[in-house]
């Protein structure tokens, strides 16, 4: 999301992101919680066999805290003072610590929130962090920007002839191992009824449409 051809950190990348989110707030009034990742900095469980993989964990987490503060920047620079950094790895230099009562106060108030540093401890995924604070947080969907524009069978950049859903079940996607998000993540939000909706960060601009209830534009994963 946050790196260009020639750079894995691209502030043009925050700052048109930025400037999206809060046209988004603003016409849509929504409460918005944002999860960010660290992929394009460092991705943990992609890393090498030569790595400890709790290590590997430790710096993508890491990863995803330098994502969170350029994206905090970039919001309050382009006019959303308000904007509140969160994460569950203890750093308080540099944004505030995980309270989940804290984070729905924030979100009450009308302030945009970033969490960064997944949940905090190595083996689990940013996805599952999405799918942890969505349910602290009561938020009622989930919007995975992604790289492809919805759910496919299999890799639509590899096979030409995948085959993309329009609607899915939770249990579909873990049953076919569908690999937008990994299958806990998919579990956690079966159990919550969270539904997840699944696009193109390209469409990012469009999301007061999905927002009405137009999921023309990728994949909708409910119960």
């Amino acid at each position: 999301m946050f790196e260009s051809e020639n750079n894995n950190i691209d502030f043009d990348r925050y700052d048109s992101v930025a400037r999206q989110i809060i046209e988004i707030v603003n016409s849509t009034k929504i409460e918005l919680a944002m999860v960010v990742g660290g992929g394009n900095i460092f991705r943990g469980r992609e890393a090498s066999s030569k790595v400890d993989s709790t290590e590997a964990d430790s710096m993508g987490m890491l990863a995803t805290i330098i994502n969170g503060i350029g994206l905090r920047e970039a919001l309050v620079r382009n006019g959303a003072h308000d904007t509140r950094l969160i994460t569950a790895v203890a750093i308080p230099g540099f944004a505030e610590p995980y309270i989940k009562n804290k984070g729905r106060h924030h979100l009450d108030c009308g302030r945009i929130v970033i969490i960064a540093g997944g949940l905090g401890m190595p083996g689990f995924s940013t996805d599952s962090a999405v799918a942890q604070y969505a349910n602290e947080l009561k938020c009622e969907i989930i919007f995975k920007a992604s790289t492809v524009n919805g759910v496919y069978d299999s890799d639509p950049r590899k096979n030409k002839n995948a085959k993309k859903y329009d609607v899915i079940s939770h249990k579909q996607a873990i049953d076919e191992r569908l690999a937008i998000m990994d299958a806990t993540a998919f579990t956690m939000c079966e159990r919550e009824n969270m539904p997840i909706f699944v696009f193109n960060i390209k469409d990012l601009s469009q999301l007061p449409k999905i927002i009405e209830g137009d999921f023309s534009l990728g994949t909708l994963i409910k119960s």
